[in-house]
């Protein structure tokens, strides 16, 4: 009879566990999947700088468009106007501009879209929008109530592609989370052309969400939205705001790195190419990174995506100057 070999601790707890097969990995051939940047507007001339560097590092990656938000209570109109009128005749970007039902009449909602029109902006964002800090939404007696309602007033307007709001946590003032999905349904029934997600941090609530919207009969591309996180502290306290969960393994990989910024880099790198990987090898391809108007992460990401400039873009990039 053969000798009995009595294995140490570790080498059985290592031979029995589960085993996680590897992500695929993506060969040279396979196309890059598609990817999306946002902006916000900038409030000062700092931040103008900063802006402005961040579309010059990212506008060689070629992405398929640009957005740019709209302040709560539509508070950032006139910057968001300049900043999406310079993105369209300055740069080769595709440029999108968010537009909300907030303090605005349905006139005044129309006279911004057919300036974007005529400025040569095709592609809107269309969202309810948040009320002024400390206030509860309420529509404009004279406006557009709802996302659904902007969108059949765009498709009235002019030929807008138009992308919409999607909630994989649902939106914080929901009554449920059918009710949120019936929202969604409505606002492409009404003429959207894509639903981009708000940002998340489990992967497997975003695609336990693209089940239930194929069960909804809702077809449209659902955008996933990424935000890479260079401040937890902040993204933390973002997140309680707009309803996204933190897991706790989160905070646990952030732990201990308050004072280290190039660990907070690395560590944010790396979590979220996890997550792009993961949901790649899922069969997604098209990405939507929320910038902050900081590139370096969503640069490094797209990078492991297999999004590269042309060699003769990365000296020169495209962009503002």
């Amino acid at each position: 009879m053969g000798e009995i070999v009595k294995l140490a601790p570790t080498l059985e707890r290592w031979l029995s566990g589960d085993r996680v097969g590897p992500l695929p990995a993506r060969g040279a051939d396979q196309p890059a999947p598609l990817l999306s940047f946002e902006f916000f507007p900038p409030k000062t001339e700092v931040l103008e700088q900063q802006l402005w560097a961040c579309v010059r590092r990212l506008a060689p990656l070629r992405p398929r468009f640009v957005s740019v938000t709209y302040g709560a209570g539509g508070s950032t109109h006139a910057r968001t106007h300049a900043t999406v009128a310079r993105l369209a005749t300055e740069t080769d970007l595709v440029p999108a501009a968010h537009l909300t039902c907030v303090g605005a009449t349905r006139e005044e909602v129309d006279e911004v879209a057919r300036g974007y029109w005529e400025a040569g902006v095709r592609h809107i964002v269309a969202l309810r929008g948040d009320a002024p800090p400390g206030t509860e939404y309420a529509p404009h007696p004279g406006g557009y109530a709802y996302a659904a309602d902007l969108v059949a007033g765009l498709r009235r307007i002019a030929d807008f592609e138009i992308s919409v709001a999607a909630y994989p946590e649902i939106h914080p003032s929901a009554r449920s989370p059918d009710d949120d999905l019936d929202s969604l349904k409505r606002k492409l029934d009404a003429g959207a052309t894509r639903a981009i997600t708000q940002y998340f941090f489990d992967t497997a609530t975003y695609l336990r969400f693209l089940e239930r919207c194929l069960k909804a009969g809702i077809t449209a591309p659902i955008v996933p939205g990424i935000m890479p996180v260079s401040n937890y502290a902040q993204a933390a306290k973002f997140s309680a705001m707009c309803g996204t969960t933190v897991p706790a393994w989160l905070g646990a990989m952030f732990e201990g790195t308050e004072d280290d910024p190039e660990m907070r880099r690395t560590v944010a790198t790396v979590v979220a190419s996890e997550q792009v990987r993961t949901l790649q090898a899922n069969g997604v391809d098209e990405f939507h990174f929320y910038t902050l108007n900081r590139p370096e992460l969503t640069y490094a990401i797209a990078h492991v995506l297999g999004v590269r400039p042309r060699p003769a873009e990365v000296a020169t990039p495209a962009g503002a100057a």
